[in-house]
């Protein structure tokens, strides 16, 4: 445990010492988020482990040495290309590979690990180029990308506060705890003119300023770490790849705001980064920078994590805040606002993930240096999730300014063959679709705003001529009608409403009425709701109508544009194949399909509910879908 500032700088520099021995030597990095988890990362972990004890060069790294002529093994956190995992980075040679399973492992060791060799299978694929590519850094995905957030992409250990420090972790709130007060820090935060990451775009300065002078002697922050967009995954994706970079902020913030006890707010969903986020607590704790008197400088702040069961609500400031409190997470009519009357009624400053991951960066590089990214009132980077049949989907992070044809086309490489660009929602289920109208504007706060979307949490789904836009709206209201907490009558009774003539829509059951009701209802919820939930379920509604509204029609006049709405469809039975077997009628739940055996059946589209199951069991596939 350290006791003051200058027993920290010492540590921190026998650690940086000892960080750049070892990548000089040979290291294995093994990505473990969540999605190379999902593909096996953990076997291919285990077996690099094991294949390392049997041959003796498994390494073992200490403050006083590396073992030279050992290897060591780590774990890092995700590196953004999610849709190539496992992923595993060896240095010095920096080769980096994807879809590695535990049978290339031995190779590996062979191979790359003891002769410095490439496996060419292994490298990546340049979405862009098709070539493949030995480093990750060589890539055009990697080069148009402006990691600010998530530096030292496969060569960071994501369970090590050692590595944290020896990048240059808690440097910050040394300089802050030491050398500046909390005015300073709040008007240095100020002049960055970072805004909000989860959603709405506040400035942060100003939230903490609002913060600080509220009146009260015990004051609380908290992190939203509730990201329940469905396709969005920064935030996860932060807390396990950095968990410190994190919780360096939200220190940081305790002090300047006045704060004596802190909450991260983390949906119990996301377990390995609440274990990824308990462990960095725990070990900040041991080593004094987190706690009684840190570093022997008087400053005294707590933090716990809290986990949330799953509420989209909960996103919302108010609700989060009454469920840490133990109670449903409904949220409350402001003012108050939280600054003023937040967790037990005491002031206290709410921010999202990546808006505490800032912090640390703005005290390290200054305002300056960090205002050259992004845009003049959207400074920065900003993480993106990307989902959408591209070449290449998962996390980036770039510049505030980048357009949409800059992320689909120089980043992730385009769509796959057989797939056109359509639209992009944007911002989450309550965020907005936009035409490709929209494809050269720039991607920022403002500009959004004035297009009616939002940045939202980072989300971006991209959207093909192979989908119906009147059928992204049900889907997307469909999850928001669900997450409504009730509390309100507009958002609760209003989105059910909405839903119901979506799904007229869907059914080809619509009428104009039905096209007239449908917008009016949903700018009344947008209007009249409580909370955030409410105010912006109707969006995917409102941007469709106004960009897709000819798909609205076409579906009254009993057509699907897309051809994707299985109502305006028929499931028929060629006669000039069917032999007759009665196996697709006896698997029919609505006994839809009758005839003789040896003869073609045929389907009565009266009881036919296109379920599809007849199609499915047919041997002959002599039923189809017209």
């Amino acid at each position: 445990m350290f006791k003051n500032a200058k027993e920290f700088v010492q540590y921190a520099n026998k650690l940086k010492t000892l960080r750049e021995k070892k990548l000089n030597g040979v290291s294995i990095y093994v990505c473990v988020g969540t999605g190379c988890t999902a593909k096996g990362a953990l076997k291919v972990y285990s077996a690099f482990e094991e294949e390392l004890k049997k041959r003796n060069l498994l390494g073992q790294v200490t403050l006083e040495k590396i073992d030279d002529d050992k290897v060591t093994l780590n774990r890092t956190g995700c590196c953004g290309r999610c849709s190539s995992g496992p992923l595993v980075k060896i240095m010095p040679y920096r080769f980096f590979y994807s879809n590695v399973v535990p049978e290339d492992v031995p190779e590996i060791v062979d191979r790359t690990v003891l002769k410095g060799e490439p496996i060419e299978r292994l490298f990546l694929t340049d979405p862009l180029t098709g070539e493949k590519v030995p480093r990750i850094e060589d890539t055009t995905l990697f080069k148009n990308q402006d990691f600010y957030i998530m530096e030292a992409i496969g060569e960071s250990e994501c369970d090590s506060i050692e590595d944290y420090i020896a990048r240059g972790g808690y440097e910050s709130l040394v300089k802050a705890l030491t050398s500046m007060t909390p005015e300073e820090i709040i008007e240095t935060v100020k002049a960055s003119g970072l805004r909000g990451r989860g959603g709405g775009g506040f400035p942060t300065g100003p939230k903490w300023e609002f913060t600080r002078k509220a009146q009260g002697d015990i004051k609380f922050v908290v992190c939203n770490g509730d990201e329940g967009d469905p396709g969005a995954f920064m935030n996860r994706t932060l807390l396990e790849r950095d968990p410190h970079l994190v919780l360096e902020g939200m220190i940081i913030a305790g002090y300047a705001v006045g704060a004596q006890k802190g909450y991260a707010y983390i949906r119990a969903e996301y377990p390995f980064a609440v274990k990824m986020f308990k462990k960095a607590i725990e070990d900040a704790r041991k080593l004094g920078l987190l706690g009684e008197n840190i570093l022997g400088t008087g400053f005294s702040f707590d933090l716990e994590v809290k986990e949330g069961a799953g509420a989209f609500v909960c996103g919302e400031e108010t609700a989060l805040l009454a469920s840490i409190e133990g109670k449903r997470g409904m949220p409350r009519p402001k003012p108050p606002f939280p600054a003023q009357s937040g967790l037990w009624g005491k002031p206290t400053l709410i921010n999202n993930v990546e808006t505490y991951a800032n912090i640390p960066r703005i005290l390290r590089d200054g305002v300056e240096n960090y205002r050259k990214r992004g845009t003049e009132n959207s400074p920065g980077t900003k993480m993106f999730s990307v989902a959408g049949p591209l070449k290449a989907t998962g996390i980036i992070e770039v510049e505030f300014g980048t357009t949409l044809r800059d992320i689909i086309y120089n980043i992730c490489g385009g769509f796959v063959e057989g797939e056109e660009f359509k639209a992009v929602q944007i911002g989450g289920p309550s965020g907005a679709c936009l035409s490709e109208d929209f494809i050269d504007m720039p991607l920022d706060y403002d500009t959004l705003k004035k297009a009616d979307a939002m940045v939202g949490s980072g989300g971006i789904v991209v959207i093909t001529k192979k989908t119906c836009m009147v059928e992204v709206a049900r889907f997307f209201l469909d999850f928001t009608k669900r997450e409504s907490c009730g509390k309100c009558v507009p958002c609760r009774e209003g989105t059910m409403q909405a839903y119901n003539i979506l799904e007229k829509f869907t059914h080809g059951k619509a009428t104009y009425e039905d096209l007239k009701a449908l917008e009016h209802l949903s700018k009344t919820i947008k209007t009249a709701s409580l909370c955030g939930l409410g105010k912006t379920a109707p969006n995917p509604i409102l941007s469709t109508l106004k960009l897709f509204r000819e798909e609205y029609i076409a579906h009254i006049e009993g057509e699907c544009p897309s051809g994707m709405c299985t109502a305006f469809k028929k499931y028929v039975i060629n006669p000039d194949i069917c032999k007759g077997c009665g196996l697709c009628a006896r698997s029919c739940p609505q006994n839809a399909i009758t005839g003789e055996r040896g003869k073609p059946y045929t389907i009565n589209q009266e009881k036919c509910v296109k379920c599809g199951l007849c199609a499915s069991k047919c041997p002959l596939k002599a039923i189809e879908l017209v």
